[in-house]
């Protein structure tokens, strides 16, 4: 018999008390499509902590999926800009194995804390690399060396990037 997730929905939109976090986590071991529809459509809340939780519920969901997009949309999004490095937390809940150059994108262009988080995803997560892959990345990495003052912060985040960009391709040729 499905669980109503309605009441647990509610304490997430609006104004949100102690239980927000309890009903994250319960929406979370519910984890059926509806909540991840639910926290999909959370994620266009006026409310930035209900955005936050949603985004929190659906790290927290096993078969999150289908969240994955509409949560890297969110990130990226300019209304969302004050609370992208929340946003960008739920990453660790997903299976990102096909989007490096999302991830990728992220490292370069994101705030503080979301290239920061994108760094450790790419570090520490499989991937699925292409030559097509690469390819984006270093298109990505092109238009961030046109765009970028080129000073000290930008001569390390270069030897970052070519070392990256250097083993994806050996292990892509190899």
């Amino acid at each position: 018999m499905p669980v109503d997730i309605t009441p647990y929905v509610s304490q997430l939109s609006g104004e949100l008390d102690d239980h927000a976090y309890k009903a994250s986590d319960s929406l979370g071991r519910i984890g059926s499509e509806d909540v991840v529809t639910a926290m999909i459509e959370l994620l266009h809340h006026p409310n930035p902590e209900s955005r936050i939780l949603a985004a929190r519920t659906l790290g927290l969901v096993q078969n999150n999926q289908h969240g994955l997009e509409p949560l890297l949309a969110a990130i990226k999004s300019k209304d969302n800009r004050s609370i992208a490095g929340e946003l960008m937390m739920a990453m660790e809940g997903f299976d990102v194995s096909d989007v490096y150059v999302e991830l990728f994108r992220l490292y370069l262009f994101g705030s503080y804390k979301v290239s920061l988080l994108a760094k450790e995803q790419l570090d520490f997560s499989e991937f699925n690399i292409t030559s097509r892959v690469i390819k984006k990345a270093e298109k990505h990495w092109k238009h961030y060396i046109n765009n970028a003052r080129h000073d000290e912060v930008f001569e390390i985040r270069r030897a970052e990037v070519e070392t990256m960009l250097g083993d994806l391709k050996q292990f892509v040729d190899s």
